[in-house]
């Protein structure tokens, strides 16, 4: 007996230890929330409530609660009452001296605001800076909050309630959730800038629960804004209209709460909220605002919806220089108002969804307390010296030793002393990923979405396991190429395949070693036997994705056959590019009925030796540099596609000589509202004796049948759904596309919409066209004209689209215009 009332002593001790004051803050008049209303305790500190006016506090005495324009209140903690619910009534006299203010003094602060961002943005104001950061990412939830106690589940009958079973779902997680945490990751990073080279971030060490390499995709990915100043605040790899942007006044509603104080410097608190209310993508919160330099202290945004996030920035004032600089940033999720499950972090972390619109008594689940928290604090900071940044152009640097720290590196940077349930994470999910063996299974994972398996040393590519097209029928086959496990700087790859159709076996095999390992340059060769489509444009720098299908080439019947040998050599040594550079041989075979005759000479099969030069550049985009390589961790645009290919005649028994010159630019631009537009433009030039294998067609995907329903088949996706295959030929095309997607919808159920709009535009010349016999064609001067309209996605991947044909080519037959097609995209993020 003694024993049990001391363990209810202590059992008291820890819950008046842990005792917690939470609230609502309301007005009186209508019960609406008061936003960011200021609380101060009896313990001296002060703090602000969220958008909802929701706050939580360890007041053990009283508090006060205060709200601009509205009465202060003081009110006495009662014992055994956590919750508490603040009417607050309107004053008067203040709220006159608020509306005064709103019209004469809040507008002008945020103007001078923004005209002071050059003197008050870091990167803006000084010419070199450097700091260490150290950040901990936690995905959790609070013990107390989860009663974990064991429920009765009944099945009704029409007699009544049956017992079934003990559910002891909240009561396990409860005790999972006491021990440890159920993820963590923790990272040590060194920021370097200046202003001739920009910012960069080298990792000196990261560390994520259970994984002995680190998955790179997930330090690259943009959770908070590392400004407060841009046009645009990014929160969770999304982007909303900032609240100091050069036009934030057309945006956002301001309005002064409070005047407070930090580093002895009084700071206006400014609350924003976005003039229109029912934007979809609504940021709000605070500003401290700087009286004097008019820099910012300190800020909060607030974004609920689908998820609930809280980004939090403290900057801390360097005197010398009269100047807030970024200190600690914080960032907090909880599930928001949403029926769907939610993945953020790449389907890293996953919340299970509610519908929270309807209003039920349900109960919450121990899902409903789980949040995600990454916080980050900055030290060793120094100014206005000399700084050095290697590879500039790489704005994340992961060396190979920031994956292998000792636990003796992680004490020198950690600001607290690791817990225990933050020691027990780690020991618990390494021996869980072990034993799941989740590290192989994502690799493996990473593999396929690549379009390979891996047996070994040795990596299946399964785009050649099974294909269709019309000429050879189904291509069957198998090819691959080593991997690491059998060597780090060379490899071989090949592949072997059979058309059912056409009766032919193709086969190519290549090897090629590695010259330059943060480049990630390769030189090689191969010899091929294939087929191809005729007058394709491919750019040797585009990455051969994987697809389940592959619908164009299922309707494609015009190849012609090639011997090829080639050496290469491919590099992404130049700043933000990946170049290709290449000499080949190939013995051209059309395998249609085609007789070439440039300059009196007649050719049915040619060969052809020719020097190739590709280069991508993606200036406007983000890389990170990796141990396994370079990864775009922010696509930004417009990104440019240049090619060059020269054939010479007399160079090992070549026939031909010509010149053709390739050029792509693909734009896309994300609109605040979750719509996009998007354009492509793409140009190409043949000059010399250029034969008909190896001119241009612009992407045609229409089958020549009569009836629309009979064209029916799967659509591409930057092709001319209306044109039909081998209707016109260019030496000289361009083509222009423009699409503009609508925001995601629901219709019912899992019916969803997401209509696109698309206009094409091709124009073409051909040169020489007599000489190019056995083949009818036509050409492209008038400009050809195609729109419609795509629904992607509607049930399970699968949709259509629909596209009208008009313009100088608009065929007689008004059906001959239309194009109906089966979309389908499958979504493996």
């Amino acid at each position: 007996m003694k024993t049990l009332t001391l363990l209810l002593f202590f059992f008291g001790l820890s819950c008046q230890a842990q005792f917690t004051v939470t609230g609502v803050v309301r007005e009186s008049e209508h019960n609406n929330p008061l936003p960011f209303a200021t609380i101060t305790t009896d313990k001296g500190k002060t703090l602000v409530a969220d958008v909802d006016g929701k706050f939580s506090t360890d007041a053990t005495e009283w508090f006060t609660v205060g709200y601009i324009g509205y009465t202060e209140q003081k009110r006495a903690v009662i014992p055994g009452k956590k919750s508490y619910t603040i009417l607050l009534a309107q004053s008067n006299e203040e709220l006159k001296e608020v509306v005064i203010e709103q019209h004469n003094k809040v507008n002008a602060l945020i103007r001078k605001v923004i005209y002071k961002k050059p003197d008050n943005n870091p990167r803006e104001r000084l010419e070199s800076f450097q700091y260490k950061t150290y950040n901990k990412l936690l995905v959790t939830a609070n013990p107390d909050s989860i009663v974990g106690k064991i429920d009765s589940i009944y099945t009704y009958e029409r007699l009544g309630k049956r017992f079934d079973k003990l559910d002891s779902t909240d009561f396990k997680f409860k005790k999972l959730i006491e021990q440890r945490h159920l993820y963590q990751t923790e990272k040590v990073s060194e920021f370097k800038f200046n202003k001739k080279q920009g910012l960069k971030e080298n990792v000196l060490a990261t560390r994520m629960a259970g994984f002995k390499q680190p998955l790179y995709e997930v330090i690259g990915l943009t959770l908070q804004s590392y400004s407060v100043y841009g046009n645009n605040i990014e929160l969770v790899e999304t982007k909303y209209a900032g609240p100091l942007a050069d036009d934030a006044l057309f945006n956002y509603q301001y309005k002064i709460l409070d005047t407070v104080a930090i580093d002895g410097r009084n700071v206006y608190v400014v609350y924003f909220t976005p003039k229109r209310e029912k934007k979809k993508r609504k940021l709000e919160g605070l500003l401290y605002i700087d009286s004097e330099n008019y820099g910012i202290a300190k800020a909060i945004f607030r974004v609920k919806n689908v998820l609930d996030i809280t980004s939090t920035h403290v900057f801390k004032h360097n005197k010398e220089l009269n100047l807030w600089f970024p200190d600690e940033k914080k960032l907090k999720i909880v599930k928001g108002n949403n029926k769907n499950d939610i993945k953020i972090l790449g389907e890293t972390i996953k919340f299970d969804g509610t519908d929270n619109s309807k209003k039920t008594n349900r109960e919450k689940d121990a899902s409903d307390y789980l949040y995600l928290i990454s916080e980050s604090v900055n030290f060793e900071q120094e100014y206005n010296i000399p700084v050095k940044i290697n590879h500039p152009d790489v704005a994340i640097e992961i060396k190979e030793e920031a994956i292998n720290r000792p636990e003796s590196y992680w004490n020198r940077y950690r600001i607290d002393t690791m817990d225990n349930r933050s020691i027990e994470t780690y020991i618990a999910l390494d021996s869980l990923v072990a034993k799941e063996n989740w590290e192989k299974k994502i690799f493996l994972g990473k593999k396929i979405i690549n379009g390979y398996v891996p047996l070994g040393i040795f990596d299946l590519d399964l785009r050649d396991i099974i294909r269709y097209n019309n000429y050879e029928g189904f291509r069957l086959g198998l090819g691959g190429t080593t991997n690491n496990k059998l060597s780090e700087y060379f490899k071989v790859n090949g592949y072997g395949v059979y058309g059912t159709k056409d009766g032919a076996f193709k086969y190519s095999l290549g090897t090629a070693v590695r010259i330059g390992k943060f480049s990630n340059s390769w030189i090689g060769g191969s010899y091929t036997e294939d087929v191809r489509e005729i007058a394709s444009t491919s750019f040797a720098t585009d990455k051969k994705t994987f697809k389940i299908y592959d619908p164009r080439p299922i309707n494609i019947s015009t190849f012609y056959g090639h011997k090829t040998w080639q050496a290469y050599l491919e590099s992404k040594l130049l700043p933000k590019t990946e170049s290709h550079w290449q000499i080949s041989h190939s013995s051209i075979d059309p395998k249609f009925n085609y007789v070439f005759s440039p300059d009196g000479k007649t050719y049915n099969q040619f060969n052809l030796a020719t020097a190739t030069a590709a280069i991508q550049w993606n200036p406007f985009s983000d890389f990170m540099q990796t141990p396994a390589g370079r990864i775009e961790v922010d696509k930004r645009f417009p990104k440019f596609t240049f090619q060059y290919t020269q054939a010479i005649a007399g160079i090992l028994d070549s026939d031909l000589t010509f010149g053709k010159l390739d050029f792509r630019v693909e734009m896309e631009k994300n609109y605040l509202n979750g719509q996009k537009t998007s354009a492509l433009i793409q140009t190409g030039i043949a000059i010399g004796d250029t034969p008909l294998t190896h001119l241009y067609s612009t992407s045609p995907n229409n089958l020549d049948k009569d009836g629309v329903l009979e064209r029916i088949t799967f659509a591409g996706k930057n092709s001319f759904e209306t044109m039909y295959f081998n209707e016109f030929f260019s030496s000289q095309y361009a083509i222009v596309q423009l699409k503009h997607g609508m925001s995601r919808f629901t219709v019912f159920n899992a019916i969803k919409l997401s209509p696109m709009f698309v206009t094409r535009f091709a124009w073409g010349n051909m040169e020489n066209k007599d000489e190019h016999g056995g083949i009818e064609y036509n050409t492209l001067e008038k400009g050809y004209y195609e729109s419609g309209i795509e629904f992607n996605e509607i049930y399970k991947g699968l949709g259509f689209t629909a596209f009208y044909r008009y313009g100088p080519y608009h065929l007689p037959q008004p059906d001959r215009n239309i194009s109906i097609k089966v979309s389908f995209v499958l979504n493996l993020f």
